[in-house]
Parts: C-alpha cells; structure tokens; sequence
C-alpha cells in the first residue's frame, strides 16, 4: 500500500493548522486594531510619538535598555506590577499600536518602563538619573550613561542647559556638565511611555 499521499496530507494538515493558529488568528484579532476615542477624556489613544521621542526610541534601542527593562505591565494574579504602581491597568496590544518594533523587553533587571512617563514626569530627574543613577536610586545598578552628556567650561554664567548636580557628583569648579542631543531625545521618549488610557479590553 501507498501512504505517501496520507504521509503528505498529515503533514500538510500539521504546517497549515500551525499557520493558522501562529499567524492568522493573530492577524485577526490584532492586526485591525486602531486608535481609539477614550470617552472619560474625549482623546486620541494612542497618538503617535513625537519627532523628538521618535529619536529617543532609535536611542533606547541602540543603548540596549531593552536588555534591562521591560514594557509589559503583567495583569493582577501574574505579578506585583499594578502593587508596584508600575502601571495603573495591564498593558494589551492597541498600546503598541504605533511602536516599531515593540519594546516588550528581554528581562528586568530595571523595573518596568511602560508607564514612567505618567510616574515621572520630570525632565532634570531623568537627565540625572541618566547621568548617573545614584542620585536619583540609591544602590541602583544601572550603569551611568555619561557619554550622553558634554563636559565643558563653564563661562562667566552658567549655561542655562547644564545639569544641576549635587555636590558629590558635580564637575570641579569652573566646568559643566550639559546634556547632548542624544541624551534630551531619550528623556522625551521616556517621558512619551504612557499605557494608562481606561481600554475596555484592559478591565
């Protein structure tokens, strides 16, 4: 007896059901998703980042802050995310409806990052944090991002860029410390991490 056709027809059946269950189902329940009106607040969500985070995001990449922190808040039941106030709801997928490619992360040695720009919302805690985060976490293990930053002369007046640091960590007298291009784009794609709309498929 010939089972090459049966041999063929089960491995057909195997690669098309894989098919679909890996690649079409996905595509349909998320590959149509949109932005949506939130009704509590009448906005857009999500919007697409602006110029300047767009480059932070290249930045975020090219720095491997992926390899430390993840964007995925994890539901109730799966984690302590929402007790460690790292997000206010679970992330779900229309919140990466405009990232390329998707920051999910690898591991947390960091906590996570989908929501810092809602629990942190200051430019200077950011750049300092960057520059070294023993300022703004103590006993943080994240390593300093100083080549981010320019040290030069200081003039007659301080420039109005420069850093403010505490005295520990400040250049000595008649030096500065300001931040490069590269270092504000980061901080304004950290700011732009914002998965707190009130989704429906969140609840």
């Amino acid at each position: 007896m010939n089972y090459g056709p049966i041999i063929f027809l089960g491995v057909f059946l195997t690669i098309a059901s894989s098919w679909i269950g890996l690649v079409l189902i996905p595509q349909v329940q998320f590959g149509r998703q949109q932005e949506v009106k939130i009704e509590e607040t009448g906005e857009i969500y999500p919007t697409v980042r602006p110029g300047l985070a767009q480059q932070g995001m290249e930045i975020y990449k090219a720095n491997g802050c992926i390899y430390c922190h993840s964007q995925q808040v994890r539901p109730e039941g799966y984690g302590a995310d929402i007790a460690r106030n790292w997000g206010q709801r679970r992330t779900v997928s229309r919140d990466y409806l405009h990232d390329n490619p998707v920051m999910l992360g690898t591991m947390r040695t960091g906590p996570d990052l989908s929501n810092i720009g809602v629990r942190q919302t200051s430019v200077l805690w950011h750049l300092q944090h960057l520059y070294n985060p023993q300022i703004t976490s103590k006993g943080s293990i994240m390593p300093p991002f100083r080549f981010l930053f320019e040290k030069r002369k200081a003039g007659d007046k301080p420039s109005p860029d420069a850093l403010a640091l505490p005295k520990e960590f400040a250049p000595e007298p008649g030096s500065e410390i300001v931040p490069k291009p590269e270092a504000r784009a980061l901080v304004q794609y950290l700011l732009s991490l914002k998965a707190n709309a009130p989704l429906p498929e969140a609840r």
